[in-house]
């Protein structure tokens, strides 16, 4: 999942970044309203984190634009002031929930997880496919109770596809999802070997060998099969 965070304090900014890499989100980091906006206009985000003390452009007019523009991407503010009428301004921008600052990392991401289901209704907290299972909470995958040691390109992939099964996923989708602007852009052969060490990874755990099935010409998708 890809997260645009919008912060301007350098040392938060990284922090963040660095303990939401470690859950196996992909990060990017805009340093002002302005930057933000251009990155949410050309991006693909799954949410964004959104400060709303920010230079050129604050986190409320912000937030108020892209909604305006009718980008429906779940937007968690976060402010350092613990007010009731800043909390409603956020809010009556746009926003879909608040963390004050100085903020609890395992509540944030709780409320991450939280939106993120929200956005998808349909998804329950454990993620599964057949014996497949994935726990965005604890970032553990199994299958038939055997836990799958994964990196976190294909941890990535896995939860992509799970979040939307049944569809098929381009390269260009995948590499949306799944890259930061300051990775460099990955090559066609470069998602093929990420999928493939997954695919190896599934099928010694047991899955069938087409688990993640290639339809040509137009990208990958779950394979359902009939017990």
């Amino acid at each position: 999942m890809k997260i645009l965070l919008v912060e301007d304090d350098d040392r938060i900014a990284e922090a963040l970044k660095e303990a939401l890499t470690d859950q196996n989100y992909t990060v990017d980091i805009a340093a002002d309203g302005e930057s933000g906006w251009n990155f949410a206009e050309i991006g693909v985000y799954d949410l964004i984190l959104l400060d709303v003390m920010l230079p050129k452009l604050d986190g409320i007019r912000l937030c108020r634009r892209l909604r305006s523009h009718g980008l429906k991407t779940p937007v968690l503010m976060l402010t350092a002031k613990d007010t009731s009428t800043d909390k409603v301004m956020g809010l009556d921008a746009g926003a879909d929930d608040y963390v004050v600052k100085p903020f609890d990392l395992p509540e944030l991401s709780a409320r991450i997880r939280a939106l993120l289901r929200r956005g998808n209704s349909s998804l329950p907290p454990i993620l599964e496919w057949e014996y497949l299972r994935l726990d965005p909470s604890s970032c553990q995958v199994t299958y038939r109770g055997q836990e799958l040691r994964l990196t976190p390109k294909e941890y990535g992939l896995l939860e992509l596809f799970l979040r939307n099964s049944g569809r098929v996923l381009s390269r260009s989708t995948i590499v949306d999802h799944l890259w930061s602007f300051d990775d460099d852009p990955p090559s066609d052969e470069t998602v093929k070997v990420h999928l493939k060490d997954l695919r190896k990874k599934l099928k010694a755990a047991g899955a069938y060998h087409d688990f993640i099935e290639t339809v040509y010409g137009l990208g990958y998708r779950l394979k359902q099969i009939s017990h």
